[in-house]
């Protein structure tokens, strides 16, 4: 059984200088080098003079967007109703919706708005539309004006115009 072990050990052994040559070719043939990192400039510490400044934490109770109305819990400005029934067309965006024609008998007058699934809607000035709450305040001839309530960011609420012009899907 030993000459059998030794047979089998010197079997090995030659395998193993092709083994050891192949390494040393391959490690001749690829002689990486790996390039120096880069110099970053040193950072410059800055001391931040906050006397005399708004505190960037804070809101800023002063900044009023121009051509709105700005309306804060204090002030008891417009709020939409909680507890009011939503209507079917504040399920879309307002630009998702379409004017497609108007309806006249009489002294009485509504507007037909498409949805984005095709759905045709009869709608009149009280009736809302879009997601932000908006209130429909005047049907014309090739638009419906709206007001719509959106948060101003500060526990309040902003009134903005909006339109659903004739044959488009835009709000401006």
């Amino acid at each position: 059984m030993a000459v059998a072990a030794s047979a089998t050990l010197a079997g090995c052994d030659s395998g193993i200088n092709d083994l050891e040559q192949f390494v040393a070719q391959t490690r001749m043939k690829h002689q990486g080098r790996v390039d120096p990192l880069p110099e970053f400039a040193e950072y410059e510490t800055v001391a931040y003079a906050e006397t005399g400044l708004r505190d960037p934490f804070k809101p800023n109770k002063d900044i009023t967007p121009a051509e709105t109305t700005v309306a804060t819990a204090s002030t008891g400005g417009p709020r939409p109703d909680a507890g009011r029934r939503r209507e079917s067309l504040e399920n879309y965006p307002l630009d998702s919706l379409k004017m497609v024609g108007i309806l006249k008998q009489r002294e009485s007058s509504w507007a037909l708005v498409q949805d984005r699934e095709g759905t045709i809607h009869r709608v009149q000035p009280g009736n809302f539309a879009g997601q932000n709450h908006g209130k429909i305040v005047k049907i014309s001839e090739n638009e419906i004006n709206l007001v719509e309530l959106i948060p101003d960011g500060i526990s309040g609420w902003i009134q903005r115009q909006a339109q659903l012009k004739l044959g488009t899907g835009d709000e401006k």
